[in-house]
């Protein structure tokens, strides 16, 4: 399965609270390849939360680092990354992933995300008064470019490991593997 991937990494795209983080840990071990998390490497470089750059900079300025950041990784091949939920939507970082990695939609259903994401408050998207009308809009809006994806899973509440054996399987299947 890893020779299929000729060194690129594996990029796990989709909304907060699809299971990107947990699912590309649990991944990246059964492949024994480096795991890495966009997020926390955008929060590594700017010293501050992702929260913080958002109140400070805005979406737009963090977007550009997010880029820039998961443009870098990528690069780097042979390990699964864990994207934030909007980077497969910025144009030049879904190009950057689509050329250069396979990318992993994991895609999950609007009370799944919702019951995951109220466990952590730090969703900078979501601090609004309407959290639900928010996710819902956002699904609307990125699900069609998430569908972009070289492949789709559906990432549901149980054991994330029925997820990364989801993901084996779309891989040995993919029609065209590369």
């Amino acid at each position: 399965m890893i020779a299929s991937l000729g060194g690129r990494s594996i990029a796990l795209v989709g909304m907060m609270g699809a299971g990107k983080t947990v699912v590309g840990r649990h991944l990246a071990s059964r492949l024994g390849l480096p795991f890495v998390d966009s997020d926390h490497e955008i929060e590594t470089a700017a010293r501050m939360s992702i929260p913080d750059i958002f109140a400070r900079h805005g979406e737009a300025y963090f977007r550009d680092r997010e880029c820039s950041i998961v443009g870098r990784l990528i690069s780097a091949g042979g390990q699964v990354v864990a994207t934030g939920g909007g980077s497969f939507i910025h144009p030049a970082t879904r190009a950057a992933l689509k050329a250069r990695s396979l990318s992993i939609w994991l895609r999950a259903d609007f009370d799944v995300l919702m019951r995951r994401v109220r466990k952590r408050h730090n969703r900078p998207l979501l601090l609004t008064s309407d959290p639900e009308g928010t996710m819902r809009r956002l699904m609307d809006e990125r699900y069609p470019v998430y569908a972009e994806a070289d492949l789709v899973v559906d990432s549901r509440d149980g054991p994330h490991d029925a997820v990364v054996e989801a993901i084996f399987k779309a891989i040995d299947t993919r029609p065209n593997p590369s």
